[in-house]
Order: C-alpha cells, then sequence, then structure tokens
C-alpha cells in the first residue's frame, strides 16, 4: 500500500494527474479537509483497507488549515507510512495565460491581479514543494507527456494497458 499527496500550483495540473493516476489503479480522494487528512490516513494504513494505491489532492483550497498538513507529514514519517509527495508546478506566465484560457479566477485572486495571487500561493505552498518527494514543472507538458511522466514515476515495472473499452 502506498499513498501519493499530490499538490502544488493551481493551474499546474492536478486534477488531470488525479485522473490519470486513477486511470492508473489508484483510488483518488482530492480537496479532503486537512482536519479530515490524518484519520483518512489512519483508515487507508489500516488492514481493513482493500485499496493498493491511493492518491490524495491538496491544494491551497484547504485555506488556513494548510499548515498543518506539514506536523501531519512529520507524524507519518516518525511512524514509518509509505507515503511521498507530488508537487505540480508551473512557471507563471504558462499558469497566467492558463487562467485566461479557461477564464477561471485564481482561489488567491478573486477580485485582484492573477499575479498577486500566484505570488502568494507560491509562498503558502513552499514547505509543501520542500518537502515533496517529486517536482514536476509542466509548463511544457502536453497532457500525454503528463500522463507518461506519472507513469514512469508510480507505474514502474507493473502492466500498463492503453486499451480502454
Amino acid at each position: 500500500m502506498r499513498l501519493v499527496i499530490v499538490t502544488g500550483m493551481s493551474g499546474a495540473g492536478k486534477s488531470i494527474a488525479l485522473k490519470n493516476l486513477e486511470d492508473m489503479g489508484f483510488y483518488c480522494v482530492d480537496n479532503l479537509p486537512i482536519l479530515l487528512i490524518e484519520k483518512f490516513a489512519e483508515l487507508a494504513f489500516s488492514d481493513r483497507n482493500e485499496h493498493e494505491d491511493i492518491a490524495l489532492g491538496v491544494d491551497i483550497r484547504s485555506g488556513e488549515d494548510l499548515p498543518l498538513l506539514g506536523a501531519i507529514i512529520e507524524k507519518w514519517k516518525a511512524n514509518n507510512y509509505p507515503f511521498s509527495i507530488l508537487f505540480l508546478e508551473s512557471s507563471d506566465e504558462v499558469l497566467i495565460k492558463r487562467y485566461k484560457e479557461t477564464r477561471r479566477s485564481h482561489p488567491l485572486s478573486r477580485t485582484g491581479r492573477i499575479e498577486k495571487g500566484i505570488f502568494e500561493e507560491r509562498e503558502k505552498l513552499a514547505f509543501l514543494r520542500a518537502k515533496a518527494d517529486e517536482v514536476l514543472d509542466t509548463s511544457l507538458l502536453l497532457t500525454k507527456e503528463l500522463r507518461q511522466e506519472l507513469e514512469k514515476l508510480y507505474c514502474g515495472e507493473r502492466k500498463k494497458s492503453n486499451l480502454y473499452v
């Protein structure tokens, strides 16, 4: 059993990564409140869990509780839980372009400038990036290339099937 925390910048491809991991057989949960993550992990690492691989999406939408994740991660390390952190990032220019193309607002700059929200998000997520086992820059990656990178990281020697019916 392994647990992967998928995190990173808003607009860097976390949702796409989670969908791809789900296609690879991971049980995926996105945006679980930080206060529930510890209990979720206890259940995931228990003998009653039937899922071999779990991916947990965590991002800036967690709000003021996000710093609590640092203590949870340290506790997991102390308990030798088999987990890793995947941090997805992208350049500011690419993130701004993606937000403008989708006409969505950045979670931290609903009424202000996107650049300000991106800067603030980078500051708040810096502790997660520092703890990450893998950092993927998606600035120049197509969706299929992101999938290939995820397969390299998380499928390894396992059988891969590209045929879906």
